[in-house]
């Protein structure tokens, strides 16, 4: 991904709402966890699993733009991600139980399972691929949105 400084998006109508200023109506925009009931979406995942798109910045920039190619008035994107990369970063494994939702390999019951985790995990590495999905998605977006 770029280190560089992107210009601003063409609708930043949430930018500037986030700096308190005057905009011409209130922004919108659909949280990830909406876009799950699109029929792209589970066309897109049918043959994966939620964590390989998580983890895979072409994936995960295609699920972020499906909501928005819906609906075209929305005023900004949500990057396909989940909380539950950051403990797996850390050695945590955990996988998407069809009908139960996340389930991890082990928990954190007692101050010693700490010593399991990575508290300071090379983030490139380990979380590099959240950080070229968002370029891959503005990329995709031509700076349509923030």
């Amino acid at each position: 991904a770029s280190g560089g400084r992107w210009a601003p998006p063409a609708n930043d109508g949430l930018l500037r709402a986030a700096r308190g200023e005057r905009v011409d109506r209130a922004p919108k925009w659909m949280m990830r966890q909406a876009g799950r009931y699109l029929p792209e979406y589970q066309e897109t995942l049918r043959p994966t699993d939620f964590f390989t798109v998580c983890q895979t910045p072409a994936l995960a920039a295609e699920v972020t733009l499906q909501p928005l190619r819906r609906y075209p008035t929305l005023d900004a994107m949500i990057i396909f991600s989940d909380i539950l990369v950051v403990p797996v970063a850390m050695g945590m494994p955990c996988r998407m139980e069809p009908g139960s939702g996340p389930m991890f390999d082990w928990s954190l019951r007692a101050p010693e399972d700490l010593e399991r985790l990575d508290l300071a995990p090379d983030i490139e590495t380990s979380l590099g691929y959240v950080f070229d999905a968002i370029y891959w998605t503005r990329e995709r977006a031509r700076n349509a949105v923030p």
